[in-house]
């Protein structure tokens, strides 16, 4: 069970009292007669009356639209919830509406190492966003079209959103830093009209030239009728436009009105067979998640917000919760450890960020560097520090209070890019504990559930969500029947989201994530299929099959091994592991190249031919293999040894935690033997928490 963990930080009364989720509370008692006395009973009330929480939700926010909804909730089932049917309105304007009250105020700063330091306020961001959606218009975009782009994390991605939202066009973005192979992977799904792309940018110092690439993904996007560039290695092509000059027309603001649920962006989250899923978030959906959100984040008008993230994370897109409460943006592009790490710091200092949100592997990084940022630079004006991405330990909790700031409110989240939001995470009114996140966010009836479905207080289970949101996926594009929608989230726990992830409910009201319960591989909070890793791999010609995990858990550092069968005669040397590591890095990304590699004789498959990832993944974390598999659904001809090294005991900062360690010749065995179905797993840590399976060990 569960111990109580101790608290690291309490808010003042003055601060609980200011904070947005008071404010709520109190409008809610004044406006609608509900008093509640504590969060859990408001959380409670959340998840069980929909229409009057979410309605609530709209009225507090003041939700512009241009006709009223009928209903909050016609349709109350997953999948299939229809919200707010009747509604008319447009993400970019409920948005934008800030420039009227405070149109000389920052709207975005931008840290770029490609272009320096940038800065637009609201009217600025407002007239940008116009001239933009003006000429997309001339270019023959519509409502519905799709306007794609390969960009980082800076003002014109931004614009570029906001203008295809204004037009009700459909937006969908991609890190440069990803391979051409995974762009078109996910872009040629939904048949873009609109190519915006920065031709190279500077990382790290170093100048990244991305031409090639660029015209290879526009020559492989038949549908792809303009190509707009931004130019900074080269000239802009002949056959394409220059960013720059669709940012400067005279053009009025127009904000086409669609429906709730009328397509916003497509983002990918990957299946483990297949292309990426592409998931479809609607205006309305994304637009109210994000006023619930500010309440959880405790972010608004007079904050200057700023968090460390890829533009092919999610947490771009939730950028723009802060945005939308009329928050500065600060938008970081650049290597956070150049020249060193404590760079990001630095900017946090000088831009008087209020609240700072980063993956809890740059904890991990600063950590290990042994930096102290309250020694260093000035944070004064930093209230809050958000994390995600991956879990939290409760070493990263205690170096935040020892080396960043001791009143700071600590507020790790955790939630998806399938629903574009969190499930649990912080709250401005409650204690931080160490290693735990506060609550359960409102509206989100989030459970941890064991195999049979019920639900577990102090032990690890499924997370699970039993009621719908409004941002959850319309649908995955092309997914004409919906099975693909139904298999990827409802097929375990019927008319249940079954996200992924194991969880623990605390007694207290608290939770803990432990990591990934399924195959989804998670890179420093950038998660990915497995599929496109076999794509890569699989090419060449050394390669006959292969598998790969993500051993991800609390309390250990992330490990991937990626396993291979290699054609006859040949032998894993370190050339053919460099030429494997480069194909992963060219076609996917260097985020995913594996920690280890390791030669195998055969992968262990389903008698359908499913690679048996997730059993094996169970395995190596310590899973019981009497629960972690059906022995009789395995097709193993052949035995298969896995090796791979062993978590061992490490001291971070003097605090006893495992960690997983590289150093040949302290192997985990895995094995799988044909004639009896027996399987062994050695060298496990016991010490550890470990998922569904093995629960009683912990």
């Amino acid at each position: 069970m569960s111990t109580e963990r101790p608290i690291l930080w309490q808010p003042s009364p003055e601060r609980a009292a200011a904070s947005r989720m008071a404010r709520f509370m109190d409008w809610l008692r004044d406006a609608r007669g509900l008093d509640f006395p504590d969060y859990d009973s408001l959380w409670k009330w959340s998840i069980s009356d929909l229409d009057a929480f979410w309605g609530a939700i709209w009225d507090h926010f003041q939700i512009r639209a241009s006709a009223p909804y009928t209903t909050v909730l016609a349709e109350r089932r997953m999948p299939g919830a229809i919200w707010f049917p009747g509604a008319r309105l447009n993400f970019a304007e409920n948005v934008l509406k800030h420039a009227e009250t405070a149109p000389d105020r920052p709207a975005l700063i931008v840290q770029s190492e490609t272009f320096g330091r940038r800065e637009l306020t609201w009217a600025e961001l407002v007239a940008q966003v116009a001239s933009v959606a003006a000429r997309l218009r001339a270019m023959g975009v519509g409502q519905g079209d799709r306007v794609v782009a390969i960009l980082p994390n800076t003002e014109t991605a931004a614009i570029a959103m906001l203008a295809t939202a204004s037009i009700g066009a459909i937006w969908s973005l991609c890190a440069p830093d990803m391979g051409h192979v995974a762009i078109l992977d996910r872009f040629r799904q939904i048949e873009p009209k609109v190519l915006i792309a920065q031709d190279g940018y500077i990382h790290a110092g170093r100048t990244i030239d991305r031409r090639e690439v660029i015209a290879t993904i526009a020559a492989g996007l038949p549908t792809l009728e303009h190509r707009v560039v931004v130019p900074v290695v080269g000239e802009v092509p002949s056959d394409a436009v220059a960013w720059d000059d669709l940012t400067g027309d005279d053009a009025a603001p127009d904000y086409a009105q669609v429906a709730f649920d009328h397509p916003l962006w497509v983002v990918y989250s990957s299946g483990t067979t297949g292309n990426p899923k592409p998931i479809v978030h609607g205006h309305g959906g994304i637009l109210i998640e994000g006023c619930k959100m500010s309440l959880h984040l405790d972010v608004g008008a007079d904050d200057r917000f700023c968090w460390l993230t890829s533009s092919g994370w999610i947490m771009w897109n939730a950028q723009f919760t802060a945005l939308g409460q009329g928050a500065t943006l600060v938008m970081f592009d650049g290597a956070p450890n150049h020249p060193d790490m404590l760079e990001l710091w630095r900017v946090a200092a000088r831009e008087r960020v209020t609240y700072l949100g980063v993956g809890a592997a740059f904890i991990t990084q600063c950590i290990k560097a042994g930096i102290r940022p309250r020694d260093a630079v000035d944070l004064s004006a930093l209230r809050s520090l958000g994390t995600t991405g991956s879990p939290l330990t409760e070493d990263g909790y205690e170096w935040v209070y020892d080396a960043v700031k001791p009143d700071i409110w600590l507020a790790p989240i955790s939630g998806g890019t399938d629903f574009a939001g969190a499930f649990v995470g912080g709250n401005p009114l409650l204690p931080v504990r160490a290693g735990e996140m506060q609550c359960r966010f409102l509206g989100d009836a989030v459970y941890a559930f064991d195999e049979d479905g019920k639900p577990l207080i102090g032990e690890v289970g499924e997370l699970v969500c039993t009621e719908p949101l409004p941002s959850m996926p319309l649908f995955f594009w092309g997914d004409t029947d919906g099975r693909r929608l139904h298999d990827s989230y409802f097929d375990t726990y019927p008319g249940v989201w079954r996200h992924g992830d194991w969880i623990e409910i605390a007694p207290e009201g608290g939770a803990i994530i432990y990591g990934r319960s399924d195959a989804t591989i998670n890179r420093k909070g950038l998660r990915l299929g497995s599929s496109e890793i076999y794509k890569a791999v699989e090419a060449l010609d050394e390669v006959m099959d292969s598998l790969v995990v993500d051993l991800e858990f609390l309390g250990r550092e992330s490990f991937m091994p990626l396993f291979v069968v290699l054609a006859p005669g040949r032998a894993l040397d370190d050339a053919l592991r460099d030429r494997i590591a480069g194909a992963i890095r060219q076609t996917v990304s260097a985020r995913f190249v594996p920690n280890e590699i390791v030669q195998v004789p055969e992968i262990p498959r389903t008698l359908s031919g499913k690679k048996l990832e997730v059993p094996v993944k169970k395995l190596l974390l310590g899973g019981d293999p009497d629960k972690v598999v059906n022995r009789d659904s395995w097709r193993i001809p052949t035995v298969s040894t896995f090796s791979l090294p062993t978590p061992r005991r490490g001291k971070t900062r003097g605090k006893t935690g495992p960690e997983w360690t590289t150093r040949r010749g302290n192997f985990s065995i895995f094995s799988i033997s044909n004639g009896s179905k027996s399987i062994c797993s050695g060298g496990r840590d016991r010490a550890a928490r470990r998922p569904p399976g093995s629960m009683a060990g912990r």
